[in-house]
């Protein structure tokens, strides 16, 4: 049937079309080519339609009826992926436009449009990364990367053991073995929940989550615009900034004097407190503060490694008494002298249990003598841009969130002028 000496197949005439079914040495099935391909299919595509798109063995592309070129392609992992696909002058070319998920349909076909016309304009477009067809890396993958390759280059050592303390513990043990490629708002909202009744940790786990996600998008492991996280809102703390009064900064001063006395604080650590009241500093930046970086002639400090970069804080009369009271010890390069031969103190919070008891400030932290300090240059007449550079900020939204002061403060002259006109005019 086949013609030819010893029942060979005899070639085909060139241009004729193959038999029904394929024709292949094994006689059905289509060609290779065809065999690899996705199963594809058209329809309208809305957000119901694609929830409704299953998983199959092999990748499943569906396309949308009303844009030509845009589509939906189904991985056999269930992760879902908006594409573009056109053909150019050098060939077809498909460029991921999102995850289903993180983006509408309506968002994706707007996004698509625009891709579609710069493509037809001839602009040269990069394909997006598309995700592997398990998903891509795990989330315990991407943040072993993230923790090597960017936390460790680019942050200080303490903010990389947060990190790792914060991936570790709180989002590793439910997502660590999720393909980034699976993980949508769902999973993120999960992630929240499970933390709601610790809501700073919630809030830190997102947030680490977020960056890693962002991340992942620059390396190329996922589509842009592609991260769950930026839908989730992150909880309210509930803790609203606490400013000492006149009143508290004298029963401070008095604990500190009485407590020094006792013994019961050392007089470098209580050095360390009035430090933090009379210049607004982070407490890393007072502990971590060596003797070769005053200058009590000129009345500062050069500090060389603080949150924002170097920088110098001004001291004031009070704060040069501090310091020039203070025993240097022999050996010992830093201000803030350590119990240990040669070393620092690390940690002031044991002392502020006690200092904190017995003034009477129970619900007062460490970091609320800055906040403190803040409050006081307001109720000065000071404005937000000075207390930013006091204070050391480096964006002005670090300094925003003493709004409020400043209107109090202006509330309270406006109060105090009105009434001392009133005087005059009023009967």
């Amino acid at each position: 049937a086949g013609g030819g000496r010893g029942g060979a197949p005899r070639p085909r005439p060139r241009g004729a079309r193959p038999p029904p079914g394929g024709g292949g040495a094994a006689g059905g099935g289509g060609g290779v080519g065809e065999k690899n391909m996705p199963r594809s299919n058209r329809r309208t595509l809305s957000n119901r339609v694609v929830d409704a798109l299953t998983a199959a063995d092999k990748e499943i592309m569906c396309w949308d009826r009303d844009l030509p070129g845009f589509g939906v392609r189904v991985y056999p992992s269930g992760a879902k992926t908006y594409m573009v696909q056109r053909r150019g002058r050098r060939g077809s070319k498909r460029i991921t436009v999102g995850r289903h998920g993180t983006m509408s349909v309506d968002e994706a076909r707007q996004q698509a449009a625009v891709i579609l016309t710069r493509l037809e304009s001839g602009e040269e477009l990069e394909t997006g990364a598309a995700p592997d067809a398990d998903g891509g890396p795990t989330v315990a993958e991407l943040a072993e990367r993230y923790l090597r390759e960017h936390v460790a280059v680019y942050c200080k050592p303490g903010t990389v053991m947060g990190y790792r303390r914060v991936i570790e513990r709180n989002i590793l043990p439910k997502l660590g073995k999720l393909p980034i490629g699976e993980l949508d708002r769902r999973h993120v909202a999960e992630l929240q929940y499970r933390l709601r009744k610790r809501p700073t940790a919630a809030n830190n786990a997102v947030g680490a989550l977020s960056r890693m996600l962002n991340r992942a998008q620059a390396w190329g492991l996922m589509p842009a615009g592609s991260n769950p996280c930026r839908f989730v809102k992150p909880y309210r703390t509930g803790r609203p900034e606490r400013f000492l009064t006149e009143d508290e900064f004298r029963r401070l001063g008095h604990a500190l004097d009485d407590l020094e006395a006792e013994g019961r604080v050392p007089v470098h650590v209580a050095a360390a407190f009035r430090l933090l009241t009379l210049t607004g500093c982070r407490s890393g930046e007072v502990l971590t503060l060596r003797w070769r970086d005053v200058a009590l002639g000129r009345n500062e400090v050069r500090l060389r490694d603080s949150k924002t970069g170097p920088r110098t804080v001004p001291l004031s009369p009070a704060a040069v008494r501090v310091l020039a009271g203070l025993p240097r010890l022999s050996g010992n390069p830093w201000v803030i002298a350590g119990p240990e031969p040669g070393g620092r103190q690390m940690q002031l919070t044991y002392y502020w249990q006690r200092v904190r008891e017995r003034a009477g400030l129970d619900d007062v932290r460490i970091h609320d003598l800055r906040h403190s300090f803040a409050s006081r240059a307001l109720a000065m007449g000071e404005d937000l841009t000075m207390i930013g550079k006091l204070l050391g900020h480096r964006k002005l939204q670090s300094t925003a969130r003493y709004a409020h002061l400043a209107r109090d403060s202006v509330r309270e002259s406006a109060a105090l002028v009105s009434d001392s006109i009133a005087a005059d005019i009023m009967p």
